[in-house]
């Protein structure tokens, strides 16, 4: 039993781990998309302040340029963040799945355990009252 408890504990810290990381990625991919939306107001101020909308124009804004690149990077990793994100929740879910039948071995394997225990107490003659109840409510 000792070994199916070691297993079990290990798959929890893995799950633990496992949600950890979809929040660690679930919260990056938040701040990569908000200070991705700064910048795009940051750019829309830096527009107006010269006027100028359009970035192929030889005077736009060397800020607003270096603003546009940025936020389209951000935008870009938030993106790939949230493919990293479905995979990290996919395994988060395949581990859960991976406790929740272990979990289940363990207590078939108890329960399997407990019942040779209690054959040849005076417990069985009270098992056997019990079928025999059984049997009469059936018929």
């Amino acid at each position: 039993m000792k070994l199916q408890e070691s297993v079990l504990r290990l798959k929890r810290f893995q799950i633990e781990e496992k949600r950890r990381r979809v929040a660690q990625i679930e919260s990056m991919a938040f701040e990569f998309t908000r200070i991705a939306s700064e910048l795009e107001q940051e750019i829309a101020a830096e527009e107006q302040r010269a006027g100028i909308f359009e970035p192929g124009h030889f005077a736009y804004p060397t800020y607003a340029r270096a603003a546009r690149a940025r936020r389209d990077n951000l935008e870009r990793s938030a993106r790939d963040l949230t493919a990293q994100l479905e995979d990290a929740r996919s395994r988060l879910a395949e581990a859960i799945a991976d406790l929740e039948r272990a979990e289940g071995c363990e207590a078939r394997d108890r329960a399997q355990g407990a019942a040779p225990q209690e054959s040849g107490h005076a417990g069985d003659s009270a098992a056997g009252e019990d079928a025999g109840r059984l049997r009469a409510a059936r018929g």
